[in-house]
């Protein structure tokens, strides 16, 4: 049903990549799709969401999602929220600070979820190649200030490996210009092909966080049909899986 990372598990966060396994949704569907705008079931949707926020212990609270738009936009959640609201806005990065679950939903694109271990405030990230490029997880680092670069702990999910991901060549132009001195390009096939997750390593360096601070849970979302969704391979009849995460309740103490 997912995948976790032992660096956010170790400092106690709650988190979640999901996979396509473990819930309701008929084919093409099957069975874990998060999305609601991909011609699902509505009510298997809904059913399935409700599984993901029980098997995190946050029930009957919901997930807070927006509607992304690969775009640099970070959202920050304010208690009491109501999801349905917050979910009608456009961004591509959430923020939770007092035990509020957040998630963006993935098919290809990097889900990726930072938590501050002092603060337990965290951020969910949709990074496609365009958010990348434009530095949608550098916003929501710096959306999280007054944070040291230090005490963030980052996690990147299942996405489309480099082997699978062939570009045209002004992607990479501008993957390397969101990096400089990285090369985001992998060699060896007859058009480019990026690395997403090698730029996005760069710019928490280029912020300060320490590369160990940093953990790529592996999963390519291309090449695992029987995991996980990928609108690269299915396209509209793809669904999607998600990056979720937990923000530590106020009062709450960290873990060492």
């Amino acid at each position: 049903m997912w995948i976790q990372s032992a660096l956010l598990e170790r400092h106690g966060f709650r988190h979640a990549f999901t996979d396509r396994t473990g819930g309701v949704s008929a084919a093409p569907f099957d069975s874990l799709n998060l999305a609601r705008n991909v011609g699902d079931d509505a009510e298997a949707v809904e059913a399935n969401h409700r599984r993901v926020v029980a098997a995190l212990g946050v029930a009957p609270a919901p997930l807070h999602e927006v509607s992304q738009v690969h775009g640099t936009r970070v959202r920050e959640l304010r208690s009491g929220e109501d999801a349905r609201r917050v979910r009608a806005e456009e961004a591509d990065a959430l923020i939770a600070r007092d035990g509020q679950a957040v998630a963006v939903r993935v098919a290809d694109c990097v889900p990726v979820l930072v938590a501050d271990r002092t603060t337990g405030a965290v951020a969910a990230v949709h990074a496609g190649w365009r958010g990348t490029a434009d530095g949608v997880l550098p916003a929501a680092v710096h959306a999280l200030a007054p944070v040291s670069p230090s005490d963030l702990l980052v996690a990147l999910g299942p996405h489309i490996r480099p082997a699978a991901f062939e570009v045209g060549g002004e992607v990479i132009e501008r993957l390397r210009a969101a990096a400089p001195g990285t090369d985001p390009e992998v060699r060896g096939h007859a058009k480019p092909h990026a690395d997403l997750a090698v730029v996005l390593r760069a710019q928490l360096a280029a912020l300060g966080v320490p590369e160990s601070n940093v953990e790529d849970v592996g999963g390519c979302t291309f090449a695992e049909a029987e995991r996980f969704f990928s609108f690269r391979r299915d396209g509209k009849l793809s669904g999607r899986q998600a990056g979720v995460i937990v923000a530590r309740s106020l009062g709450r103490a960290a873990l060492p």
